[in-house]
């Protein structure tokens, strides 16, 4: 018997693609692949076929969850010491670095191999049920008939540079057709509510639907990128776009309270929510005020060894010996969780810390009639700026958060990932998941997700409830706490000698966009600080539903 689906994202447009796709009888993964490509249109800094991203798939079936992880590799002409001398600093949150000329975050040598199209195209050859074109379809006429720019976009279009790096106005501007699609007459971003039509990337989204995703790597899509790569100095080749993979693996898995908890392995973040948590378990967090000084003091010490620990230790394991198990076991945690008893303040280690906060990335969260659940965060990491003329989509930037210091777990090699903090997550009680979740927001993704599972199970909260209450974060020496946790909090915080820093936003740190199952019921919430929706489909709506095995 079907039951009642549910598709959150941060896109209204995105979110009704999907939905509509599980009202034609597809699966979760059929409306997750639908969803993203109708991202990459609607929100186009964000994600998009020339970025990358982890997915989580669950089908009750089987009870298994595979994770489809596909992260970005520098390209085969980067090298380890190519930028070690044009080094200004790190941002504050460790996403990234700033270097003279902005060389790694701004325009074509800022450019990672991008494997978002062939990691699509693989979950629907292995879990798809709808045609490869009706899942893009919904796209192409976002990008044909246009949207609006909506309040998140815009604001996010509106944000200046700070301490070197490039101001979103300056991506959005790079390129000529960047400026003929985003910005007005006077170089200004567009407005909300301006309207924005791309029949560039329309007619590139139907030769991938014709031609399948190869015509992306190597068709004429490939032809044209390489010739415009090859004529600015960009360092992608035929023989990256060849090498771009979309990898099955196992996921991680741990417990809390009873609770396991599945998300994803190294590069992706999923080893710092694990060992967070398995932190805060020595805890008992229902005891504390919620977002009370001494509540927040104790998470965002735990924040902090997490991020010592992963800027320590983590990177692509193709590359990098992880300490995988010592970090994500309760003894390692229990130890660590003794230190913060002694009142042991974590120091973490910053390049000179400039206060760039990325706002890019975005998540879906899927379930359909059957139960089968898709959680997918994907990016363009901090774009590059660059369109190919005539090609309607922008790369990704993942070049800018390699670590340009040779001989360090972050450090740019020929092929390999980058850290990233994207964890799309399912957590289950016995069998049965009861929350699929992820979130954008940079360093600051893993952090919301923390706290969303902290808030549904310490403190009893509904979805909703969850996602709504304000976050805070640690993934420096300071705190950044929403500008709606008290100032009365914040002082007694400060008293005790742990800087703070307020963000102006109510609704940030993470934005987290997540569905709940419980007693049989579904619910969704889609995180208040960017434009999103949490879309059900009844049961009575859904065309005879595909599952997969």
């Amino acid at each position: 018997m079907t039951s009642d689906g549910m598709i959150v994202c941060p896109q209204p447009e995105a979110a009704e693609a999907g939905a509509d796709i599980l009202r034609m009888g597809g699966n979760a993964v059929d409306a997750a692949i639908a969803c993203a490509f109708a991202q990459g249109v609607v929100d186009p800094l964000m994600c998009g076929i020339a970025g990358f991203g982890s997915m989580a798939l669950f089908t009750p079936q089987t009870g298994k969850t595979d994770y489809l992880d596909f992260h970005a590799k520098a390209p085969k002409a980067a090298t380890p010491d190519m930028w070690a001398d044009l080094i200004e600093g790190e941002t504050r949150d460790g996403f990234g670095f700033v270097l003279k000329g902005r060389v790694n975050d701004l325009g074509y040598q800022s450019i990672s191999a991008p494997p978002a199209l062939r990691a699509y195209a693989e979950a629907h050859r292995r879990h798809g049920s709808l045609p490869w074109e009706t899942l893009i379809e919904p796209a192409i006429r976002w990008a044909e008939d246009g949207y609006f720019v909506r309040p998140a976009m815009q604001t996010f279009f509106a944000e200046g540079s700070a301490m070197g790096r490039a101001a979103t106005a300056e991506r959005l501007a790079f390129t000529a057709a960047g400026r003929a699609l985003y910005c007005q007459k006077d170089g200004r971003p567009k407005p909300t509510g301006a309207t924005i039509h791309n029949p560039d990337y329309a007619r590139t989204l139907r030769e991938i639907a014709r031609e399948g995703a190869e015509a992306f790597y190597s068709g004429q899509i490939a032809e044209r990128i390489l010739a415009d790569m090859a004529d600015n100095g960009g360092l992608l080749s035929a023989a990256d776009l060849d090498d771009c993979t979309a990898d099955w693996s196992a996921p991680l898995e741990g417990s809390y309270r009873g609770r396991r908890i599945v998300t994803n392995p190294p590069p992706g973040g999923g080893v710092m929510l694990l060992e967070m948590l398995n932190i805060l378990e020595n805890f008992e967090l229902s005891e504390y005020e919620h977002n009370s000084a001494a509540y927040i003091a104790l998470v965002s010490e735990a924040m902090k060894r997490a991020t010592i620990d992963k800027d320590q230790f983590v990177g692509d394991p193709r590359f990098v010996d992880i300490p995988l198990e010592q970090l994500i076991s309760k003894d390692y945690a229990a130890n660590l969780a003794s230190e913060i008893r002694r009142g042991e303040r974590a120091t973490v280690q910053r390049l000179q810390a400039t206060d760039v906060v990325p706002r890019d990335t975005t998540h879906i969260s899927v379930v359909d009639g059957h139960g089968n659940c898709v959680a997918m965060t994907h990016s363009l990491g901090m774009p590059s700026g660059v369109i190919t003329p005539g090609l309607g989509f922008m790369y990704n930037g993942c070049m800018g958060v390699f670590d340009p210091r040779p001989g360090r777990p972050g450090s740019i090699a020929p092929g390999k990932s980058r850290f990233s903090a994207m964890c799309p997550t399912i957590m289950f009680e016995g069998d049965d998941p009861t929350l699929v979740l992820g979130a954008p927001g940079g360093t600051q993704i893993v952090m919301g997700v923390l706290q969303t599972i902290l808030n549904t199970v310490d403190f009893g909260m509904s979805v909703a409830e969850a996602v709504i209450a304000p976050r805070f974060s640690s993934t420096s020496n300071a705190i950044d706490v929403s500008n709606r946790i008290p100032r009365a909090v914040t002082r007694s915080l400060e008293a005790e000698g742990r800087p703070v820093i307020r963000n102006p936003y109510s609704h940030t740190i993470g934005w987290v966009h997540a569905i709940g199952l419980t007693s049989g019921k579904i619910d969704g919430m889609a995180d208040p600080g960017r434009d999103g929706v949490a879309y059900r489909v009844r049961s009575s709506d859904i065309k005879t539903c595909s599952s997969w095995s």
